[in-house]
């Protein structure tokens, strides 16, 4: 296998057989966890090729460089790919059309298959969904989801899920359908705020000031149409009382994520709010929303993405079971 410098391997000792491969094809980066026939990880590969990085042709020799000794020898029937994401975006690999909600989340019977060179591999990639009024698309998600919705819940119920990331989702969920979401580019203008405007003179890349983040949400929520107000007393702090680096960066995501909560309101006032997503950015949420006295329920995104995507596989067990 060729050495890559963003390339780790996670393999686990006395590993069986490769049945089939999970993946989670990003905008910058390429999750695969190998699974064998109990549905257990064998190797989880991370890389940074992801679909900004690669042209269509890239996709089949990334993951025939990627997975080497896990492909099948000789005989052996060809190796089950599911992937969500970007692969399956109209700039990805081929394009899985997205599915129009209300809907369950898109599963193996809605996936499109690349053609590929290679018959070592079967490639199966899974839809987004889309509204169209108001317009707004998810892809990957949808497999949180999924994966969500078949950890032991009740289907019936009626909830409102919040997705931290670089582009937020709040999805509410009934009867097991996606029926409504919205997306917040808030993870995207922080970063571009802090490392392409003023602001970063005095938004560090690390550090933290808990206090000073709460009282930031609860500024913005006070009064979300001042936000560009809010945002350049930043740098007025910075320059005349000192404000460090570290509490500029609190202050600033405390900002964005007020003015989300605001926007946001009528979902999760009064409701018990889940959060999934990656530990830290759930857990900034997570205090967002405690200063409003909402509780919220912080669940794993990566467990999710691998539980729906088991769910996918198991339905194309249960489609090729004669």
């Amino acid at each position: 296998m060729t050495a890559h410098p963003n390339l780790s391997h996670d393999t686990i000792p006395g590993a069986s057989v490769p049945a089939w491969i999970a993946a989670d094809w990003g905008t910058s980066q390429l999750r695969l966890w190998v699974m064998d026939r109990e549905d257990t990880v064998i190797d989880r590969i991370t890389s940074d090729r992801g679909m900004s990085r690669l042209s269509p042709q890239d996709y089949e020799p990334t993951l025939l460089d990627l997975l080497g000794d896990h492909l099948p020898t000789g005989e052996n029937s060809p190796l089950p790919v599911i992937c969500c994401g970007m692969a399956g975006s109209r700039q990805g690999w081929a394009e899985a059309p997205y599915a129009s909600a209300p809907c369950p989340p898109p599963g193996i019977a809605e996936a499109t298959q690349p053609a590929t060179k290679d018959p070592r591999l079967a490639v199966y990639l899974l839809p987004g969904i889309k509204t169209t009024d108001p317009a707004d698309v998810m892809r990957g998600e949808e497999t949180q989801i999924a994966g969500y919705l078949a950890q032991d819940r009740d289907p019936a119920t009626s909830q409102v899920i919040c997705l931290p990331g670089t582009h937020s989702k709040w999805a509410r969920l009934e009867q097991g359908e996606v029926t409504s979401f919205s997306t917040f580019m808030t993870g995207e203008l922080f970063a571009l705020l802090q490392g392409q405007s003023v602001l970063q003179h005095c938004v560090s890349e690390e550090g933290w000031d808990e206090t000073a983040f709460e009282q930031a949400v609860r500024e913005a929520l006070a009064n979300p149409a001042a936000i560009a107000a809010q945002l350049f007393r930043l740098r007025a702090d910075a320059l005349l009382s000192g404000q460090s680096p570290e509490t500029g960066r609190a202050r600033l995501s405390g900002l964005l994520i007020g003015v989300e909560l605001a926007a946001t309101q009528d979902d999760w006032s009064g409701q018990h709010i889940t959060l999934l997503g990656a530990d830290q950015l759930s857990r900034r949420y997570e205090t967002a929303l405690s200063t409003q006295g909402c509780t919220a329920r912080r669940v794993d995104a990566e467990t999710l993405t691998l539980a729906g995507l088991t769910a996918a596989y198991d339905q194309l067990k249960k489609s090729q079971t004669p």
